[in-house]
């Protein structure tokens, strides 16, 4: 799959950089031609020796050539490559890239780039939440590369949360499924849900779940980089997309989702359900701020719509209709009953009892279970990741209609 391309591997002062021999070496066992670029201060971390005895290429670090002046051409680089890969990526380099400023090898390569430029951030948790790192990764993903979302997990500093660099084999898995993407889905109409819904109590106040859109936001963005038209129905949900194929539709309650996919399901062939949908909504919204007494506050609830269940209802024969169940108990059993209940061809299962799995985190470990009672079991790894496996699941099970 990537045996004879030729990839750029950028480097930045993180302490992450010692996982990259390991990303280098790979990569070589692929068949990748690879050449590593640094800046100085990567070389603290890790050193160009090492790099260049496992790339069998002279690694590259000054714009110029010890010794004799000659010039190292980053635009020659930027022209060669069939891939960048930048990790690990420092807050300062996101800054440089996300600004243009040139003032070492790597930024100038990667100014230079014709190939697809894939980006991994690592670093400690707090700055990597301070907004000026969010705005320039933003500014990143708009230009169109694609960012590897670090994890969580225990940092440099001794804290624990996200900034962690990606693992070496998961880069790797993203890079090879990014060169073996097909249009397989070319100019199939996909319906996907996301997030959560909220339903006003007052106008201050709702009823909601943890659900942050990840899942369902990746599998809009890998259905479209597919070639499918997909429209994509969010509840609340401070994602992005930026793929052009996709179009979102905004909805708060569960009440305007189910008119939106009860308009969008039936033009659909393919309705990918991944929304966390509330079960009850408030019967009496309150149209002012409720105030705090020392009273017990009893708020009286019915049953939202069933979006799922009426889409089942109204399946057209070559309709594929996947759901999503999030279970703590009776997994298997319970995910059974719910395909057959709501006529589904299948459904996405994972478990809070699966660490990382779940609501507002960046990884997600699933089963997908057929009508046959077939399942596929997946491992704990990015949601992009996952997405594309569900992907590859719908449309290895399924031959589409012409």
């Amino acid at each position: 799959m990537l045996k004879g391309k030729k990839i750029v591997v950028g480097i930045t002062g993180s302490i992450a950089a010692y996982k990259i021999p390991f990303l280098v070496r790979i990569l070589i066992k692929e068949g990748v031609d690879v050449r590593v670029i640094m800046t100085p201060v990567a070389k603290d971390f890790v050193t160009p020796l090492t790099l260049a005895t496992l790339s069998q290429h002279p690694v590259i670090v000054d714009p110029f050539k010890a010794n004799d002046g000659e010039w190292n051409n980053h635009v020659e680089l930027g022209q060669w490559a069939d891939a960048m890969i930048f990790a690990p990526v420092t807050a300062n380099t996101l800054g440089k890239m996300a600004h243009g400023i040139a003032d070492n090898f790597v930024v100038t390569a990667y100014l230079s780039a014709k190939c697809p430029v894939f980006i991994a951030p690592a670093m400690d948790l707090d700055m990597f939440a301070h907004p000026s790192t969010k705005n320039n990764i933003d500014i990143l993903r708009s230009f169109g590369n694609v960012i590897i979302e670090p994890q969580v997990g225990e940092l440099a500093s001794g804290l624990s949360g996200p900034g962690r660099l990606e693992e070496p084999e998961s880069i790797l898995q993203i890079i090879k499924t990014y060169f073996s993407q097909k249009l397989d889905l070319n100019k199939k109409k996909v319906l996907i849900t996301a997030g959560p819904t909220h339903e006003k109590i007052d106008p201050v106040r709702y009823l909601g779940n943890y659900s942050t859109g990840k899942m369902g936001f990746s599998l809009a963005e890998e259905a479209a980089r597919r070639g499918a038209t997909v429209t994509l129905i969010a509840g609340p949900s401070s994602l992005v997309i930026e793929h052009p194929g996709v179009n979102r539709i905004n909805v708060e309650s569960a009440e305007e989702m189910y008119q939106a996919c009860m308009k969008e399901a039936p033009q659909s062939e393919i309705v990918i359900m991944a929304a966390a949908v509330a079960d009850y909504t408030i019967v009496q919204k309150s149209k002012i701020k409720l105030k705090k007494s020392t009273s017990p506050l009893k708020l009286e609830l019915s049953p939202t719509p069933d979006i799922l269940l009426e889409i089942g209802k109204q399946k057209k024969k070559n309709q594929i209709l996947v759901g999503f169940a999030l279970e703590t108990e009776h997994e298997v059993d319970n995910a059974k009953k719910k395909l057959i209940a709501k006529n589904l061809d299948y459904i996405v299962l994972n478990s809070l009892n699966d660490k990382g799995a779940g609501f507002g985190v960046e990884t997600n470990k699933v089963s997908i279970i057929d009508r046959s009672g077939t399942a596929f079991h997946g491992v704990l790894q990015n949601k992009a990741l996952v997405a594309a496996e569900i992907i590859d699941f719908i449309i290895k099970k399924r031959t589409f209609q012409p």
